[in-house]
């Protein structure tokens, strides 16, 4: 099998893990790190892509990503810890009151 397959195979594996994850868990860190599993599919199969059709957009977009993903955590992180302060959980099923 090609190695460009498997990578994209990966990448949409990855991709469905995490989505799994968001779609599953109550755990509101566990979801954040869903969306970290996503991103690195996506990114990925950005490189794959990149490297079969020998441009380097893909590369650049991938940068995007990472610096997109790094604030992502950070906000999220600093969000659960205020979270977790207040409600004593991060599950979101005892943070319903949060809903506008």
């Amino acid at each position: 099998m090609d190695t460009g397959v498997l990578l994209h195979v990966l990448s949409a594996w990855l991709f469905c893990m995490g989505l799994l994850a968001i779609c599953i868990r109550r755990n509101t860190l566990i979801m954040l790190m869903g969306i970290e599993l996503m991103l690195n599919g996506v990114n990925l199969s950005f490189v794959t892509f990149a490297h079969e059709l020998q441009q380097l957009s893909g590369q650049l977009q991938v940068f995007f990503i990472i610096t997109i993903a790094a604030a992502e955590s950070a906000v999220g992180l600093s969000i659960l810890v205020n979270v977790y302060r207040n409600f004593g959980s991060i599950k979101t099923d005892r943070t319903q009151t949060l809903r506008g």
